[in-house]
């Protein structure tokens, strides 16, 4: 097996779908909402993905101002790839293109939480979230 990393490769919506759901992630992303999935990886300003050929096996999106914060929205591994060392490498190559003061920040899945504190993560109680249907309060 031969893994071909790519820094801003074109990934169709169909694509960034079809993983999600080889990854176990696609329960936790609007998957059935395409315009949206389009959105999401347009809008990501640091993209990094692992293929076996033309088929995309990993996936680590991300946002960021490339000197203080990168929000690595999306870490994602097909399964059947898991345990290889892909995530890993796509983080590292996630951190490589950042500048020497920006931090990784990440929301973990529940069944990937103990993943990110072997590597090197300290885990911040301090995240919020506000769901798009709520609205700000006085």
């Amino acid at each position: 097996m031969s893994i071909d990393y790519r820094d801003a490769a074109t990934i169709s919506p169909e694509q960034f779908i079809d993983l999600l759901h080889r990854a176990g992630l696609a329960e936790r992303r609007p998957v059935a909402d395409v315009a949206c999935m389009a959105g999401m990886l347009a809008n990501a300003n640091l993209t990094l993905s692992a293929w076996e050929g033309e088929t995309l096996v990993g996936i680590a999106r991300s946002m960021t101002d490339f000197h203080y914060a990168c929000y690595l929205s999306d870490l994602a591994v097909d399964r059947a790839f898991q345990g290889q060392g892909i995530g890993k490498q796509l983080q590292r190559l996630t951190q490589a293109r950042l500048g020497s003061r920006c931090k990784l920040i990440l929301i973990a899945a529940p069944a990937a939480n103990d993943y990110y504190s072997h590597i090197g993560y300290q885990n911040n109680p301090r995240c919020w979230v506000l769901e798009r249907e709520r609205s700000i309060s006085e």
